[in-house]
């Protein structure tokens, strides 16, 4: 009973924070919530988890670089959180995003190519799916639900009516929706940054994670390449998605080895801009 308190005062708070988002609008709005997230985050997530993933990160990272992560991390998090409701702007508009690597993308957009699209929490992580349907790209998106059963109904409607109308609940059912949608020929989008408790242990920054072998696994099973993508937010809160090129599972001898390199290079995403992965998530728990 008191779980279910908690939820419902949480979905209160945050739907009378999206109406007060849209009364203000999308830059005023901004710039509020990242200051409330900077001031409010660390009340309910844990500081010890975060600096033990900046650690794992860099043995080298002075106190001065971790506080500043920190903080643009929160900012970033503020920001994300109230933009989901002006998801119906990103959606209609392409001024606030600009595409590097669409060469990548071309060929699978023309051809109606299968695929699977990868990333992690970067910036406006929901943007990837965004855009790649915007390529009038076939797709389908993995996602994971919020446990707040009150507040997940409103974040499927908008990523389904905004984002990408086909979304799939990580889970076993899940997977098995994923395989009918590739059948059907659709491309597959999912994070792969999270902690997994299905997962096998493949090095992440030096050491061992539990990490989805989602990806490799239906790559290998279909033949179908897997297409990184990285999103990060400018200093004037517009957008650059890059659509990396694409892995061939025939260069791989196994799931491991595939899930090793894509680990690889996530990393590779993380330190090019550190303050804008989530890194509240106990990833090497």
């Amino acid at each position: 009973m008191k779980k279910i308190i908690s939820y419902f005062v949480q979905a209160l708070f945050v739907n009378l924070f999206f109406i007060l988002g849209r009364i203000l609008g999308l830059k005023l709005s901004r710039k509020i919530f990242s200051f409330l997230f900077s001031f409010l985050g660390p009340f309910f997530k844990s500081r010890k988890v975060i600096e033990k993933n900046l650690d794992t990160f860099s043995k080298n990272i002075s106190v001065i670089e971790k506080e500043k992560i920190i903080s643009n991390m929160w900012k970033n998090y503020g920001k994300t959180f109230i933009e989901y409701i002006y998801l119906n702007y990103f959606q209609k508009g392409n001024s606030h995003i600009s595409v590097v690597g669409e060469e990548n993308i071309l060929d699978i957009s023309r051809k109606n190519k299968t695929v699977i699209f990868v990333s992690g929490h970067f910036a406006n992580f929901e943007l990837m799916s965004m855009e790649i349907v915007k390529k009038k790209i076939q797709l389908a998106t993995i996602y994971r639900p919020l446990n707040n059963f009150f507040l997940n109904p409103l974040m499927e409607y908008l990523r389904k009516k905004y984002v990408c109308e086909n979304q799939i609940k990580k889970g076993i059912n899940g997977v098995r929706q994923a395989i009918e949608f590739i059948k059907k020929e659709h491309s597959i989008a999912l994070m792969i940054d999270q902690r997994v408790s299905e997962g096998e242990r493949i090095n992440f920054f030096n050491k061992p994670a539990l990490t989805t072998t989602l990806p490799a696994q239906l790559s290998i099973k279909f033949g179908i390449t897997i297409v990184p993508v990285y999103i990060e937010r400018t200093d004037d809160d517009n957008f650059n998605i890059e659509f990396l090129k694409s892995l061939n599972p025939k260069n791989f001898t196994d799931k491991i080895e595939l899930s090793l390199e894509l680990n690889k290079i996530l990393e590779r995403m993380i330190i090019k801009n550190p303050s804008q992965w989530i890194w509240t998530h106990d990833r090497w728990k």
